[in-house]
Parts: C-alpha cells; sequence; structure tokens
C-alpha cells in the first residue's frame, strides 16, 4: 500500500538536517524498493494557494493556513502496511527536528 509521510518543521529548523542526511534516507529507501518518490519543498513564502468558488479563481500568496511548522517535504513510499510505514517515518532524518505525518493513498474511483 502507498503511504505519504509529509514532513513537517518550524521554518527556524529548515536547515537543521543536513540533505546528504535525506539523501541518504531516501538512496536507502531507493534500493529497499519503498521508496517511489521523495521532494524538499520550497519554504512556506513561496507558496501560492489557488481557490475557485462559484466558477471565479483567487490566487493568494501563501499557504491555506498559518501554522508553527510548515510543510518541507515528502516521501512517498510503499510498505505493507501502517506499521511498517510508521517505521519508515520514524527513520526519516527531519522527524528528529520536527514530525512526519503518515498517511494512506487512496485510489479514486472511477
Amino acid at each position: 500500500m502507498k503511504y505519504l509521510c509529509l514532513v513537517y518543521l518550524e521554518s527556524g529548523k529548515l536547515h537543521a538536517v543536513a540533505d546528504r542526511e535525506c539523501l541518504a534516507c531516501g538512496d536507502g529507501l531507493r534500493k529497499s524498493g519503498m521508496l517511489l518518490a521523495a521532494e524538499p519543498l520550497y519554504p512556506v513564502e513561496t507558496a501560492t494557494t489557488v481557490r475557485v468558488r462559484n466558477g471565479a479563481v483567487s490566487v493568494t500568496d501563501g499557504p491555506f493556513a498559518e501554522t508553527k511548522e510548515q510543510l518541507a517535504g515528502f516521501y512517498l513510499i510503499d510498505a505493507r502496511d501502517l506499521n511498517e510505514a510508521i517505521q519508515v517515518a520514524a527513520k526519516i532524518p527531519p522527524a528528529r527536528e520536527g514530525s512526519v505525518e503518515v498517511r494512506p493513498v487512496r485510489e479514486l474511483n472511477p
């Protein structure tokens, strides 16, 4: 089953974990066959939020909601079950400084 591991960090901790650690983590998951995709994100100040209401498009600078932690990146993995996904998330380096939200990916119904 696919799980999305969303990495959250406070803005002051975005560089608390070296990129090389995240690259090594991704390489290890890729070699094990579990990693489907992983990417870091630019800081929340670069975000743009798009909404469509009654056919009108609204574009706003910044994220939808202000929070203490911001989405810093993600790892899309293929794990046997939630327990294995949690074990993987615990090894993602930024988990030491922030948090990793683990969410199952659902299939769209045609």
